[in-house]
């Protein structure tokens, strides 16, 4: 089971009320992750209103030293109201999530960067960051990207194809 269940502290994107919520727990630099990005794009394409998702922080830092920076960098931009974009701009340029790229990221995203560079230092973004991690940990995940549908965790296939058709089955069950 997930814990904690979907909350108003989550970043989320789709309708509040869709008939399935799919969480990720996920890392900005993991190469599964980044497989996985544009596969959930589509599948969210597909699945439109029916499909809120809602994705949490879980760097793996000793495989991915970059993975906590990203995640933080995703929380700064958050207070700009950027978080969705700085989301996708991390996974469609993970494979450079150094400092100087993840500020050029905020710069073409045009947030303002003298107020990202002290968010990124801010202890509370770390905090949030972890809390994200934990959350995971308690869920069960031990990896990523790790993936919860309505609140149950889904360990088969997240190919898109596969991945969609489960996704519609659960939708002509309800």
């Amino acid at each position: 089971m997930l814990k904690p269940p979907v909350s108003d502290n989550d970043h989320t994107q789709g309708a509040k009320n869709a008939r399935i919520v799919l969480v990720e727990y996920g890392d900005y630099q993991c190469p599964h992750c980044g497989r996985a990005y544009p596969i959930l794009k589509k599948i969210q394409k597909q699945l439109g209103d029916d499909l809120r998702f809602v994705f949490r922080n879980f760097p793996i830092e000793e495989s991915h030293p970059d993975a906590l920076k990203a995640a933080v960098a995703s929380e700064a931009a958050a207070l700009q109201n950027k978080y969705w974009q700085m989301h996708d701009a991390l996974f469609e340029h993970q494979f450079d999530l150094s400092k100087k790229s993840i500020l050029a990221l905020a710069e073409n995203l045009k947030l303002n960067i003298k107020q990202f560079a002290s968010d990124i230092q801010n202890p509370k973004l770390f905090q949030k960051v972890e809390e994200d991690f934990e959350s995971g940990a308690r869920s069960g995940v031990n990896g990523t990207p790790g993936f919860f549908i309505n609140g149950q965790q889904y360990y088969d296939n997240w190919e898109y194809e596969y991945f969609l058709n489960y996704l519609k089955g659960l939708l002509q069950l309800k």
